[in-house]
């Protein structure tokens, strides 16, 4: 017995060591996480304006150095994929798009025929030519049309590039000491008015995602049954940045199924009762009953 003692005396010591070091090391975490926000990065994020009409009169120049307005991509017949970007980004503006393009070759809609694909450059040194650079590389990542209908590269001046970021919620700053622009990594859905839909944030974009947002932004335009249904039982959760089942309306679809395969089986046991019910009948009733004797 008294052998033990020691034993327990020095396991409770390493505990309540462990425990000590355990909590300076939370409070060393925690202490990191409140530390300040560079500079540069101050004014960086997205202020989600859902429903916020983009100016449709906003005009820049496409990948061919012809005069163009946003409006000229909402024809009010298809949702539009919206990404602010620059071109001589070293790193996060060509995930982003890889990412969108990605995720773009996996959903079942087309751009070009069910979506467009609008990309302005945030960056007011950007030339057509940049933009024409980029976007074959796009266009050659997507990999469905070499000719890249639907994808739209634009270049502007700062007044009109800023009109845009201002009505999406799009925060970027220039970083003087870099040469380079602070800017979220995020994609925006907008509706064929030009009003904003949704925002799918990060390096990667589920393909499910971005179909419901497509689905959602297109505002019950060409689609089909089936993804209505689909859109019917998923929303949108910005706690989780994704669209997730939605249980209140999965069981009302499942309740409405379920109602109507129990009625169609008790129509169909209602249907063979009564055809054997009346062959029983048939049988049993006097031969007089079954016909007309001729005299």
């Amino acid at each position: 017995m008294t052998s033990a003692r020691p034993l327990r005396i020095a396991l409770f010591l390493a505990c309540l060591l462990g425990l000590v070091a355990g909590n300076a090391f939370v409070a060393d975490v925690a202490q990191a996480g409140e530390a300040p926000v560079p500079k540069e990065l101050q004014h960086v994020g997205v202020r989600e304006h859902l429903n916020a009409q983009l100016p449709l009169d906003a005009t820049f120049l496409d990948h061919t150095g012809k005069e163009a307005h946003l409006g000229d991509y909402f024809r009010g017949e298809h949702p539009v994929l919206l990404i602010l970007a620059y071109h001589s980004c070293p790193v996060l503006c060509g995930m982003v798009q890889n990412a969108a393009a990605t995720s773009m070759k996996i959903v079942p809609w087309t751009a070009g025929k069910d979506f467009e694909v609008v990309v302005i450059s945030i960056d007011p040194r950007d030339t057509p030519q940049t933009a024409a650079e980029k976007r074959a590389g796009i266009i050659a990542s997507y990999g469905r049309d070499p000719e890249g209908a639907g994808f739209h590269f634009l270049v502007g001046k700062k007044g009109e590039i800023d009109r845009v970021a201002n009505a999406a919620g799009f925060e970027y700053e220039y970083d003087e000491r870099q040469g380079q622009y602070g800017h979220p990594a995020v994609i925006m859905l907008a509706k064929p008015n030009g009003q904003m839909a949704r925002y799918l944030y990060g390096l990667e974009y589920d393909p499910k995602d971005l179909r419901f947002g497509l689905l959602e932004a297109a505002n019950g335009r060409s689609t089909s049954t089936i993804e209505k249904v689909m859109l019917y039982c998923y929303r949108y959760d910005p706690q989780e940045g994704k669209y997730v089942p939605f249980a209140r309306n999965l069981m009302r679809l499942g309740g409405g199924v379920t109602v109507l395969i129990l009625g169609s089986f008790l129509a169909l046991m209602f249907v063979r009762e009564r055809k054997r019910s009346r062959g029983q009948d048939l049988k049993e009733a006097p031969p007089g009953d079954h016909a007309t004797e001729t005299s």
